[in-house]
């Protein structure tokens, strides 16, 4: 149950491709080999509302967290936490040329008592592995 979130500032709207920038930290979360393919989730959800450091209007963020359900070691989120932060920073260096930038990273353990889940998506996509 891996699902990752991109918390981001509205003004980068037009400076970032998020749909390419998903599908960049996609194909990262698969490559790390811990995943399953029916159960990621990779999204991008645009703040309307913000106030950044020195409150300058070109000061933009983007917040990602990564959830993730138990069974994996910590040198494996922290393995595969580095290959995100990689993947993403690569894909925003032009962002990081102007002083008005931040980029932050948390994963979060799932309890797995304290979660409930139903997919759909599962059965079918095992059935085309098999």
């Amino acid at each position: 149950m891996p699902h990752f979130t991109m918390e981001y500032s509205a003004n980068l709207d037009s400076v970032v491709d998020f749909d390419g920038l998903c599908k960049a930290v996609h194909e990262t979360i698969m490559a790390s080999g811990l995943f399953e393919l029916g159960a990621v989730r990779v999204r991008a959800l645009r703040a309307e509302a913000y106030a950044v450091a020195d409150l300058l209007p070109e000061n933009g963020f983007i917040d990602m967290s990564f959830r993730v359900g138990k069974g994996r070691s910590d040198d494996e989120k922290r393995q595969t936490g580095e290959a995100i932060f990689a993947t993403v920073t690569q894909f925003l260096a032009p962002q990081f040329e102007t002083p008005h930038f931040a980029l932050t990273l948390e994963i979060r353990e799932i309890d797995p008592d304290l979660s409930w889940k139903k997919n759909a998506i599962h059965p079918r996509l095992r059935q085309k592995t098999q």
